[in-house]
């Protein structure tokens, strides 16, 4: 069982840790830097506190920080969507963390903000992604071809959604 909290809590040393991984830096955007400092951390709570990047937590086993995800509800006439997004940290990999994650900030968007739709984007090359929104009941709605740059490669963006029923 996880537990989401405020992310502001949180050491930026015990962020910057698990977060200086290149195999989580590789599926995300280029906001989140590799190698990612203690610095980079600090940065990334003050964002997170004034709310520039939507609702953010930490993803918490046992008490243990394991990952960050962020629910980030849309305005003007996208209003009734939120984005969603996740990381783990890589020990915790292959337990379910994710699919608990996107389970909770679903509930929370649909039950807690009054969303209709939520969604995400994903690397066409980020199965592992794929898989955990589709267990969640996401499907895919569309392919955008070619709209992702991430080292120089360019790649599909492959967008997931889940509708309030």
């Amino acid at each position: 069982m996880i537990q989401l909290r405020k992310i502001e809590n949180e050491s930026p040393w015990v962020i910057s840790k698990l977060a200086n991984n290149y195999e989580i830096a590789k599926n995300l955007r280029d906001i989140f830097p590799h190698p990612y400092t203690i610095d980079n951390a600090v940065s990334f709570i003050e964002l997170a506190k004034t709310g520039e990047l939507g609702l953010v937590f930490g993803i918490y086993s046992e008490n243990e920080f394991i990952g960050c995800c962020s629910l980030n509800p849309q305005s003007d006439v996208y209003r009734i969507n939120a984005e969603v997004g996740y990381w783990i940290g890589e020990p915790y990999w292959r337990n379910g963390y994710a699919t608990e994650t996107v389970k909770l900030l679903v509930e929370m968007a649909f039950n807690q903000l009054g969303m209709q739709r939520v969604y995400a984007n994903i690397f066409e090359y980020n199965m592992a992604s794929m898989k955990v929104l589709e267990k969640v009941g996401f499907e895919k709605e569309a392919i955008i071809k070619s709209s992702v740059i991430k080292k120089g490669q360019i790649f599909d963006e492959h967008i997931y959604s889940i509708r309030k029923t």
